[in-house]
């Protein structure tokens, strides 16, 4: 867990953070002498975020809404005064600010400054608001140069993990499907494989998440621009990522459409568990040779299978022949030989894509 990517970036993630909000409280003290040395720390936390688009865009959405809470807390406190209405009435204006749909994201900030100046005694404050304001902008810039310049995430990884995991359990679902099916097979088998490509569709979600996170993470990032070979294996040029990207949306598209042929395959041999002693016995095993041939080649691109495809079209070619099987039956293993038909393009698809991305990480040159 320690040596995975996620935990990795959070670490980042928080070192980053102290070292902004120490720096930024570090020059508040000592070059700004600031009275009140939490505005440009707490700005700078605000403003290191997970990747550095995110930083650019939320620390511009800090700065105003941290700046409109200085001038309301000095606009509240010279022409009203400090008290229990006025207080009350400054952090109504800034809740009601922060529904601003542009704001909407660091908006609080608004309602939060207010809080922290008028709660720090205003009078001591109120010829201040220009250096309050300075203060403010310190945090933010110092937040964004930290995240700009200590590792700032590219996400790849998270990315190629999860779409992996994907095919991986995509596969395996499909090789179990085959063992079983070689014998005897009861509803309840057939009901877990269907709940198990409804898991895969939650898990599905999250991996589209990873990816969007992953472009964004590439948007604005300095390493983008990094050679290389002065990042090692991991590390990514602006085509490789792009090439990455492009090749993690295209498995996703293809993945979810093979979990919905995989689904339908489940209900099918699950309505059919009723009428299991009329399954043809040479039908059943050539198919659950390619089943679980489906299942390699979509857990793993390299392993060695004979042509899926051609197998299948064999198979309905003989299953459909002059002595092939009996019209009542073709219903279910229509439905199931159609259900293959998909799943193997989506394998080829997969694997196809796959061996592009390996091949634009292992060959940057190329």
């Amino acid at each position: 867990m320690i040596r995975t990517p996620e935990f990795v970036t959070d670490l980042l993630q928080i070192l980053k953070s102290v070292v902004a909000a120490t720096a930024a409280w570090w020059i508040s003290v000592n070059l700004l002498d600031s009275q009140l040395p939490f505005l440009a720390p707490w700005t700078a936390l605000l403003a290191v975020r997970a990747t550095v688009y995110r930083s650019l865009s939320r620390g511009a959405q800090t700065t105003v809404a941290t700046g409109v809470g200085v001038g309301l807390s000095f606009v509240v406190g010279a022409f009203l005064g400090v008290s229990v209405w006025t207080f009350a009435l400054a952090v109504l204006v800034g809740l009601a600010g922060s529904r601003l749909t542009w704001l909407r994201d660091e908006g609080i900030a608004i309602a939060t400054t207010s809080v922290f100046i008028l709660g720090s005694g205003f009078g001591d404050q109120a010829p201040l608001l220009g250096d309050r304001l300075i203060e403010v902008g310190v945090g933010v810039a110092v937040g964004i140069g930290v995240n700009l310049l200590i590792v700032p995430p590219l996400r790849g990884q998270q990315a190629a993990r999860h779409v992996d995991d994907l095919n991986r359990r995509m596969g395996e679902t499909l090789i179990e499907m085959a063992d079983e099916l070689e014998g005897s097979w009861d509803t309840d088998r057939a009901d877990e494989w269907v709940a198990r490509t409804r898991s895969i569709d939650e898990q599905l979600a999250t991996a589209w998440q990873s990816v969007w996170f992953a472009r964004e993470s590439a948007r604005i990032n300095p390493r983008r621009y990094v050679p290389s070979s002065m990042r090692g294996r991991a590390g990514q040029t602006t085509a490789d990522s792009e090439r990455e990207e492009v090749g993690y949306e295209e498995i996703l598209t293809r993945v979810g459409e093979g979990v919905s042929h995989l689904r339908h395959l489940a209900r099918t041999v699950r309505e059919s568990t009723y009428g299991e002693s009329r399954w043809d016995e040479d039908f059943r095993r050539e198919w659950v040779a390619i089943v679980r041939d489906a299942g390699r080649s979509i857990r793993d691109p390299g392993a060695e299978v004979e042509p899926i495809y051609d197998r299948l079209d064999a198979l309905a070619a003989r299953a459909s022949g002059a002595d092939g099987l009996p019209g009542d039956l073709w219903p279910a293993y229509g439905s199931v030989l159609t259900s293959m038909r998909h799943i193997v393009l989506v394998v080829d698809d997969v694997a196809s894509a796959r061996q592009a991305r390996d091949s634009s990480r292992d060959n940057p040159a190329g």
